[in-house]
């Protein structure tokens, strides 16, 4: 559907330059005035407002703030013929999203309307993502039957209300975005913008503009000006993963915006001051890279305020089960197979399958035996030849239980079996299984296990 645009301005010869510009790719209205813009908000929805500030009767600014009251999620860019700082601020202070400098540079404002609605888009995508998790992360469905990975949400649910940097370790495939994702969502700025990047990902050049920013000109390419992340994330979170990719340069521009929460676009003057939350994400030693040179130990301590480690999957086995299941269920939903159960020799094998691409690994093998799987099981044959082989030596289980049942009863059948495995040794068994020994005889008791 294309955008509804309206352009307001006294001027009928730049009303017309900007209707010719924009009305092949945009649907386009246009007013005289401050009035007929707040009459025209009043009457049908319109995606984005483009406003002269100065215009006879009512100016630009008193239109903004009538049509913010009448439509509050509209997107407004102001135009002006004075380069005013003050001016362009007391606009930015009453929610437009943009000001332009008149006389308008077509192919910038092009780029300016695609820029933001791909973050009105962005920030969508993160609504959803909020919405998801707070469904996904709830005391009923936590996908987290481990010791250790309780012990992990335990602390997101103290480090989350802060403001602090947080610097999650852990190896690929281990769930740090997820992470990341649920510390934004449980803090005080969820409602505001959740952005990322991945370091690793881009080259120190495009890592510089994508995080900084650049102003038109300011070198090969920049056809217009470009709002880096740190600018889209202002007010929320901004999450560096693999941060410690980081070339020893944007190290330094890093640093800076951490000390003194600002920076200057690539080929600007101005500082830009952002008040942001940063998430960073390794699956690095960054000590160790800081030993060897290749990583600021200044930075590092300033990364590292509050550090959270993800355990690997062969170091929570008893979260392999739940795992799978909730895996099984989502997969045959979204491929619309009716896939109920995992049997006994495969979840044998994925148990005892260390999984060196971690969760990550064990999603893929359970989306990939779906899509392959001949009938409502899956079986070892549906697994790859790496883990299928463990399944063709002797194998640690020899009960018929399925995955497919309750997170509860595939809880009970494990109390069960690792009592059996240590003759009943209560102690041993909550060792085993990650808990305290209380908690153990609670269980026992809730599932009517006298063994």
């Amino acid at each position: 559907m294309r955008l509804k645009i309206l352009v307001v301005d006294d001027e009928p010869s730049h009303r017309l330059m900007l209707f010719a510009h924009l009305k092949s790719d945009y649907d386009v209205s246009e007013a005289s005035d401050g009035f007929q813009a707040v009459e025209a908000v009043k009457q049908q929805f319109y995606d984005l407002v483009i406003m002269d500030i100065r215009m006879p009767g009512m100016d630009g600014l008193a239109a903004l703030r009538q049509i913010k009251e009448i439509s509050p999620g509209i997107v407004v860019f102001i135009m002006t013929a004075f380069q005013s700082v003050e001016t362009a601020r007391e606009a930015l202070r009453q929610d437009a999203s943009d000001y332009i400098v008149k006389p308008v540079d077509a192919e910038e404002l092009l780029g300016n309307i695609k820029r933001e609605f791909s973050y009105r888009d962005l920030q969508r995508e993160n609504t959803l993502l909020k919405e998801r998790l707070d469904e996904q992360f709830t005391d009923s469905n936590i996908i987290a039957r481990s010791a250790m990975m309780r012990e992990v949400l335990q602390s997101v649910g103290l480090i989350a209300p802060s403001d602090a940097t947080v610097l999650i370790l852990g190896e690929s495939g281990t769930g740090k975005e997820l992470i990341a994702n649920l510390i934004h969502a449980r803090s005080p700025r969820a409602k505001k913008p959740f952005i990322k990047i991945n370091c690793a990902a881009l080259t120190e050049t495009l890592l510089e503009s994508e995080l900084f920013g650049h102003e038109k000109g300011s070198f090969t390419g920049a056809t217009g000006r470009k709002l880096g992340r740190f600018e889209l994330a202002d007010g929320g979170s901004l999450f560096l993963d693999e941060v410690g990719e980081m070339s020893p340069t944007t190290q330094v521009k890093l640093l800076r915006v951490l000390q003194e929460q600002q920076f200057e676009r690539v080929g600007g003057t101005e500082p830009i001051t952002v008040d942001i939350r940063i998430i960073t994400a390794t699956n690095k030693n960054l000590l160790a890279e800081v030993e060897a040179n290749r990583f600021r130990e200044d930075l590092y301590y300033r990364l590292n305020v509050v550090p959270v480690q993800l355990p690997s999957l062969r170091e929570r086995r008893e979260d392999i089960p739940p795992l799978a299941a909730y895996f099984l269920k989502f997969y045959a939903e979204k491929n619309h197979r009716e896939i109920m159960k995992i049997l006994p020799d495969a979840l044998d094998a994925m148990m005892r399958y260390d999984w060196p691409g971690n969760v990550r690994e064990l999603e893929n093998t359970i989306e990939r035996g779906v899509i392959i799987a001949r009938s409502e099981c899956l079986t070892t044959e549906e697994l790859p030849p790496n883990i299928r082989q463990i399944a063709e030596s002797e194998t640690g289980y020899d009960s018929d239980v399925t995955i497919g049942g309750t997170i509860k009863d595939m809880e009970k059948e494990f109390i069960a079996r690792t009592l059996v495995s240590v003759a009943g040794n209560r102690t041993h068994a909550a060792k085993i299984l990650g808990i305290t020994r209380k908690t153990l005889q609670n269980k026992m008791r809730e599932y009517n296990l006298d063994l």
